[in-house]
């Protein structure tokens, strides 16, 4: 495992049914395998990024702790669910996930990149975010294995051999991530 990439803890579950409308936090739901959260703009097929490649687009996390600095640099009230991200962590160094296996309880997910941030969230917040989010804007995820998770679940990462026992692709099948603004 490298440097920071000790178990996390889920924080947050945040969804909306529908592309720019209002996210709604949940205390659990249910992750679907190749689809996303269920009941999310994503998993239902649409979404500001919906012509995004499937992999990259089925779920976002965050860390709290950059939420919060995010606010504080951007001198602005912003609360996880105005990032528009699904999951909202604590504890686990999410970059360090892009391009690896990890588990939020028992659903099984891929790192695909990280989740940069977009004048599209600027213009949902009316705050100046870009900047303050460049390198804390989180990660976007493949969801493997769905399971129903909660806040308080365990995030942590999963080794290529545990993943490949829960039945993950391997070898020239393993999902390739895309490195963006690292």
């Amino acid at each position: 495992m490298s440097p920071g990439c000790g178990a996390g803890v889920l924080t947050g579950i945040w969804l909306t049914d529908a592309a720019a409308a209002p996210m709604r936090r949940v205390p659990s739901a249910r992750l679907l395998a190749g689809r996303g959260l269920e009941g999310d703009r994503y998993a239902l097929g649409g979404g500001t990024w919906a012509q995004y490649p499937d992999l990259e687009k089925q779920l976002t996390l965050i860390d709290a702790a950059d939420v919060a600095a995010v606010a504080a640099e951007a001198g602005a009230e912003l609360t996880p669910g105005d990032t528009r991200r699904n999951l909202v962590t604590t504890g686990i160094d999410l970059p360090s996930l892009v391009g690896r296996w990890f588990a939020v309880g028992d659903a099984l997910l891929f790192g695909m990149k990280r989740c940069p941030p977009c004048t599209h969230l600027e213009r949902l917040t009316g705050a100046r975010l870009v900047k303050a989010m460049v390198h804390r804007g989180g990660i976007n995820a493949a969801v493997f294995t769905g399971a129903t998770i909660a806040e308080g679940a365990p995030v942590r990462p999963v080794t290529e051999q545990e993943a490949a026992g829960r039945g993950a692709p391997t070898g020239a099948d393993r999902p390739v991530p895309r490195i963006v603004g690292a």
